[in-house]
């Protein structure tokens, strides 16, 4: 089973990750939040599974569409 990358939906900034690697997480729990125009956006998980990877650092300035979190689903 390949892993689930977690793309961002908006152009901005990662303000707050809330996991690690090797974190267990389910669908819909938030890997991290991003900040755009002054407002927090969560990224959340796409499936259940164990963060595999996390691709951005707090602080980084982001994309729309850009990889963030990989996840291995369980």
């Amino acid at each position: 089973m390949s892993d689930e990358t977690i793309e961002s939906e908006i152009a901005g900034t990662v303000w707050k990750i809330e996991v690690k690697v090797g974190d267990t997480v389910e669908e819909e729990d938030v890997l991290m939040i991003l900040e755009s125009m002054k407002m927090e956006i969560p990224a959340e998980a796409s499936c259940d599974g164990t963060v595999s990877e996390i691709l951005v650092a707090e602080g980084d300035a982001i994309s729309e569409g850009q990889p963030l979190v990989r996840i291995t689903p369980s």
